[in-house]
C-alpha cells in the first residue's frame, strides 16, 4: 500500500510495516515507520545494501495489502541504464514478517556480492513516537547466535523481543547480517529472512503465539481475502471512481481485521494505520454500522468483545464506570506502566449509546435475536450508564469531564483533539461539556433499547420508560441546544448551560439519530450544504467564519469521510436526497485523488480553489471508518433499509452515478438485489420546500 508521500505499508490487522519506496526502514524517533505489533516498534532499522550501496526502486507492486514486491537496483537513478545487477524484494506480513531477496546478474561476468541487512530495534511504544518521547526506562539486550540475531528490551516484567533468521548461510553480528554469494553470469541468487516478534510474559510465554494459530497461514491468506471480498455484495456501476473505492474499501477492511490479544480470537476491525491499530469502541461501532449491508460478520464479534470489556467498577485513572464501553485498548509499554491510561481506557461518552444502536441495527438486518438476548445485561448496563454516570450536572444530558487530569482526554466525543470544541469567537468552554451529537446518540439508543426490551427481553415497563425518557430528552434538547436566531444547533453546552455557538458538522449527526423535529430539518440541511460548511468535496468539521476555522485543522475545518457518510445518511432520513447525493458525489470524487482509498481526513479547502483535495499531513490511511464511508454512501443512495423480513429499496442517485446495481445484499431475507438509475426529469419540491433527487427506477 503506497501513498503519495513515498511510504509503502504492508499490513495484517494490528501488525504492519511501513518503509520507504525501496523497502528500507530508517526510522527517526518521531516518525511512524518500521515494523509494528502490539503497539510496539520491533524494527526501527531494516536497510538492505549490495556492495555497500543502498537500492533504488524501479517499481513497487503493492496490489495486495499483506504483501509487497520492490523491483530494485543498486545505486541512484543515473545508474539504471548500466545496471547489470538487479533484485526483487518480496515482503509478506502476518503475525510475523517474511522477506525474500532474489538478485539477478544480467552481466557478462560472474559477480561476487556483499549483501547486507542492517537491523536495529528501538522497541518504541506507539505513544513514544506520537509524542516524540525518546528516553526509555528499560534496558536493551542483543544475542548473536549461529542461526539468528535476537534483539530485546526489558523493563521490569515488560519484555519485547525480535529475532531474525535466514534460509541461506549468513554471518550474524550485533548490527545485522551479511551474505557473500557469487552469482554467475545469467544466473540468480535468493534467500529468505524471517522476523519473529514476541511479547513475553514474566513466565516466558509469548502472548502473540495465539495470534499465529488464529491467522491464516501464507498459503491460505490470499484465499481468505478472496472469500471476504466474494462474500460482500457485488457492485455494478458505470462510475469508475465508485467501483474503485468500493473494491479498495473491502480489501482495506479485510486488512484491518485483527484478533485482540487474550480475547479468545474474535476478529474485530482495528481503527487505522499507523496510530490506531487497535480496538477503539467508537470507531469499531461506527464502522460496523456503516458496513452492515456489506460485511455484517464484523458486528457480532465487535459487540461481544466490547461487552466483555465493559466497565464494571469506578476507576478515575482509566475513567471506568459500570456499564461504560471502552474508548481504547492498548498493549504497549506506556499502557503497561500506566503512563498512558489505555489498558483499557474508557474516556469516551459516545461508545456506550452507540453499542445499543449497533445491537439493534444488527438485529434489524440479521434477525439474530439470540445475540440480542445474549447481550441483554450489557445493553441494559450501557443504557443505565447514560443516566447514572454521564449526567454530571443532573440536567438530563450526557456530559464529559476527564477524571484523569494527567493523561486523560480533554474532549471525549469523536472530535477529541484539545481545541475541537469552541465558541464561534474561538473561546474554549469550561467543563463539563455536553456536545450535541452525543445527545442524539443517547436519544437513538433509548428508542432502540425500547424496541429491544419490548420485542426480545419481555420487559414492557422498561420499554415504556425508555420511550418516555427519549421523548423528554428530545423536547429538552430542542429547547436548550437550538439557536433560534441562527437556525442551527449549538455545537455543545457549556458547564452552565450556555450554548457553544459554533457552526459545525456535528449537526448532521443529529439528523441520522432522529432527534431533530421535521420542521427544523430544512434549516439544518441548508447550513450543512452552505458554502461555509460544504467544500465541494464534503462537509467541513467546522464552518468558515468560525474563529478557529482552519482548512488543515484536525477537527476545525478538515473534511472527514466517515463524518460525511453519517451526515448523508441523516439527510436522506429527512427526505433530502439531493443533498445526500451531493455529499456522495464530492466524497467519491475525492477518493479518486487518493487511489481509491479515502484517508482519515483531508483539507477543507473549497473545491473551486484547489481543484483537488489537499492531503492532511498526518492523516491515517487505511482507516476503518473511512473505508466504511463509501459503503454507507452506497446504502444511502440506494435507500436500502430493513423492513421486517424484507429489504426496502428507495433509490435516489445523483447525476454522476447514472446507474448502480448492488447484488446479493445479505440479511434476514437471504440475499437480494437493489437497482437504481438516474432519470434527469425535474420533480416538484417536497413538503419541506426542498427538492428531492430526480425520480429513479
Amino acid at each position: 500500500m503506497e501513498d503519495t508521500q513515498g511510504t509503502v505499508s504492508c499490513i495484517d490487522g494490528s501488525t504492519f510495516i511501513v518503509s520507504d519506496a525501496s523497502g528500507d526502514v530508517d526510522a527517526s524517533p518521531a516518525t511512524p515507520v518500521g515494523l509494528f505489533a502490539a503497539d510496539t516498534r520491533f524494527l526501527s532499522r531494516w536497510v538492505l545494501t549490495v556492495n555497500g550501496e543502498r537500492l533504488t526502486a524501479l517499481s513497487v507492486d503493492d496490489s495486495r495489502y499483506y504483501e509487497v514486491a520492490f523491483f530494485v537496483v543498486p545505486g541512484g537513478r543515473v545508474d539504471y541504464v548500466e545496471a547489470d545487477v538487479s533484485a526483487i524484494r518480496r515482503r509478506r506480513i502476518g503475525p510475523d514478517l517474511t522477506e525474500s531477496l532474489t538478485v539477478f546478474n544480467y552481466g557478462e561476468q560472474d559477480v561476487d556480492l556483499d549483501v547486507r541487512w542492517e537491523v536495529a530495534a528501538d522497541f518504541a511504544d506507539i505513544f513514544d513516537i506520537k509524542f516524540d518521547i525518546r528516553d526509555k526506562a528499560g534496558s536493551y539486550y542483543t544475542h548473536v547466535e549461529p542461526d539468528e540475531l535476537r534483539l530485546g528490551y526489558r523493563r521490569g516484567t515488560f519484555q519485547r523481543e525480535v529475532s531474525v533468521s535466514a534460509s541461506e548461510p549468513t554471518t550474524f553480528d550485533p548490527r545485522g547480517l551479511r551474505f557473500r554469494p557469487r552469482v554467475r553470469s545469467g544466473q540468480q541468487w535468493s534467500t529468505q529472512l524471517r522476523v519473529v516478534m514476541r511479547a513475553l510474559r514474566p513466565d516466558g510465554l509469548d502472548i502473540r503465539s495465539a495470534v499465529r494459530t488464529l491467522r491464516p497461514d501464507e498459503s491460505t491468506l490470499p484465499e481468505s481475502v478472496r472469500a471476504w471480498v466474494a462474500a460482500a455484495p457485488q457492485l455494478d456501476t458505470e462510475n469508475t471512481a465508485l467501483q474503485q473505492v468500493y473494491q479498495r474499501s473491502l480489501v482495506d477492511l479485510a486488512a484491518l481485521r485483527f484478533a485482540p490479544l487474550s480475547l479468545g480470537g474474535a476478529t474485530v476491525p482495528a481503527a487505522g494505520l499507523p496510530w490506531f491499530m487497535t480496538l477503539f469502541g467508537r470507531d469499531s461501532l461506527l464502522t460496523c454500522l456503516q458496513t452492515l449491508p456489506f460485511t455484517p460478520s464484523l458486528a457480532p464479534p465487535t459487540l461481544r468483545v466490547l461487552a466483555s470489556l465493559q466497565g464494571a467498577r469506578t476507576d478515575d485513572v482509566l475513567e471506568e464506570d459500570p456499564g461504560r464501553i471502552l474508548h481504547e485498548l492498548r498493549y504497549g509499554e506506556s499502557a503497561a506502566f500506566e503512563e498512558q491510561p489505555h489498558s483499557p481506557y474508557y474516556g469516551t461518552v459516545d461508545a456506550s449509546p452507540l453499542f445499543v444502536v449497533l445491537l439493534d441495527e444488527y438485529e434489524r438486518w440479521s434477525g439474530d435475536a439470540a445475540l440480542v438476548i445474549e447481550l441483554e445485561q450489557e445493553a441494559r448496563a450501557a443504557l443505565a450508564w447514560i443516566d447514572q454516570y454521564a449526567d454530571l450536572t443532573s440536567t438530563g444530558y450526557v456530559w464529559y469531564e476527564r477524571r484523569n487530569r494527567v493523561t486523560g482526554l480533554e474532549n471525549q466525543c469523536w472530535k477529541d483533539s484539545w481545541d475541537s470544541i469552541s465558541y464561534a469567537d474561538g473561546r474554549l468552554p469550561g467543563f463539563p461539556r455536553a456536545t450535541c451529537e452525543v445527545q442524539g446518540y443517547a436519544y437513538d439508543a433509548k428508542i432502540r433499547g425500547a424496541r429491544l426490551a419490548r420485542v426480545f427481553w419481555g420487559d414492557q415497563a422498561f420499554a415504556d420508560r425508555l420511550e418516555r425518557e427519549a421523548a423528554a430528552l428530545k423536547d429538552r434538547f430542542n429547547r436548550d441546544f437550538w439557536i433560534d436566531d441562527r437556525g442551527y444547533y449549538a455545537l455543545a453546552l457549556d458547564r452552565d448551560g450556555t450554548p457553544v455557538d459554533s457552526l459545525s458538522s456535528n449537526i448532521g449527526h443529529l439528523l441520522w439519530s432522529g432527534i431533530v423535529p421535521p420542521e427544523r430539518a430544512p434549516q439544518v440541511a441548508e447550513h450543512l450544504m452552505s458554502p461555509a460548511l460544504y467544500s465541494g468535496w464534503g462537509v467541513r468539521t467546522l464552518a468558515e467564519g468560525q474563529r478557529r476555522y482552519n482548512p488543515l485543522g484536525y477537527h476545525n475545518g478538515t473534511v472527514w469521510p466517515f463524518d460525511n457518510s453519517f451526515i448523508a445518511w441523516g439527510l436522506r432520513r429527512y427526505g433530502f436526497a439531493a443533498e445526500a447525493g451531493r455529499i456522495a458525489e464530492g466524497v467519491i470524487a475525492a477518493a479518486a485523488y487518493f487511489q481509491g482509498r479515502l484517508p482519515e481526513a483531508f483539507g477543507g479547502f473549497a473545491r473551486d480553489t484547489t481543484r483537488y483535495p489537499v492531503r492532511y499531513p498526518t492523516a491515517g490511511s487505511p482507516q476503518a471508518w473511512s473505508s466504511g464511508a463509501s459503503l454507507l454512501l452506497i446504502r444511502t443512495m440506494l435507500g436500502i433499509d430493513p423492513h421486517e423480513n424484507h429489504l426496502a429499496v428507495n433509490p435516489a442517485l445523483p447525476p454522476s452515478f447514472r446507474r448502480i446495481a448492488l447484488l446479493d445484499i445479505p440479511g434476514r431475507w437471504g440475499k437480494v438485489d437493489a437497482f437504481a438509475r438516474h432519470r434527469p426529469e425535474h420533480l416538484p419540491p417536497n413538503d419541506t420546500g426542498h427538492h428531492l433527487a430526480p425520480a429513479l427506477e
